[in-house]
């Protein structure tokens, strides 16, 4: 009973920090079921596929009512993250543990440097540099805590493909959902605001999640008794993250994001290396 009630609650504070900054909760639950609850790595990344899912769909709604979320984008880059997603998973089930906790580590350290260079960023300059909009990705919403309607363009589609692919096979090899590397090729590559780059990437991560999830059952690596209160937790931690995101700036966001990834990083790299 004790765990179900210490894994739902962490799993309640990584859902809403995880649909604030669009990485899925699995980025920070992974590293407290193996460093905390003591969990073994396989199991904790079938937890973690679960919780991305749970985490899409809860934030996804509130996201796409409030047009922070660019729908028709996220269907056109999940073309790509979907087939990397397949070739990730096929490559953990032959990688050993302590390799993976490695690659996770450094994964996270690299996302935080390129995060930390643009954190007082709040938005991308405004102006199309990439023609006609044939597919009809440029949008714009309504910011609260700028008061102001914030208009978008798209950018790079063709390189941002070959980004999120990459992406793919980090959430299939790792269970994290990949969401920062999601972020950070919309952010970086395509130019979009903060807070459409981790909504969108929110939206993307339950498909992802799912193209690898059914080969972590077969290999009975989801766990019931984990998964349950994992799902339970993300659900409701999304749902109250939804909300926050409409109020907060995009810079506290970035920061927030470089911050955790940091902390999270270097754990994981230690535990890879003492085994």
């Amino acid at each position: 009973m004790l765990f179900f009630v210490e894994v739902l609650a962490a799993s309640f504070a990584a859902g809403v920090l995880g649909s604030l900054m669009g990485i899925g909760g699995g980025l920070l639950l992974v590293p407290f079921l193996t460093l905390v609850m003591k969990v073994k790595l396989h199991y904790a990344i079938g937890a973690s596929l679960v919780s991305v899912i749970a985490t899409s769909s809860g934030a996804g709604v509130a996201y796409l009512r409030e047009k922070l979320l660019n729908l028709r984008l996220g269907l056109v880059l999940n073309t790509a993250t979907c087939g990397g997603a397949v070739v990730g998973a096929l490559i953990a089930g032959i990688a050993s543990e302590n390799v993976l906790s490695v690659i996770f580590g450094l994964v996270l350290l690299h996302s935080a440097y390129l995060m930390f260079r643009t954190r007082n960023v709040e938005l991308p300059p405004e102006g199309s540099q990439e023609g006609t909009d044939l597919l009809r990705l440029h949008s714009s919403y309504f910011d609260p805590s700028l008061n102001r309607t914030v208009t978008y363009d798209v950018h790079r589609l063709q390189a941002a493909l070959a980004g999120m692919f990459g992406a793919g096979v980090l959430s299939g090899l790792l269970g994290i959902g990949a969401g920062a590397f999601k972020v950070l090729v919309m952010d970086t590559l395509m130019k979009l605001p903060i807070k459409v780059s981790t909504t969108t990437s929110n939206f993307m991560l339950g498909v992802t999640a799912a193209a690898s999830a059914g080969m972590y059952f077969a290999r009975g690596d989801i766990h019931p008794v984990i998964a349950a209160p994992v799902a339970l937790g993300i659900l409701a931690g999304a749902t109250v993250g939804a909300r926050l995101l409409q109020i907060l700036s995009g810079t506290l966001i970035r920061k927030i994001f470089v911050v955790i990834l940091l902390i999270t990083g270097v754990q994981m790299i230690w535990k890879g290396i003492q085994g």
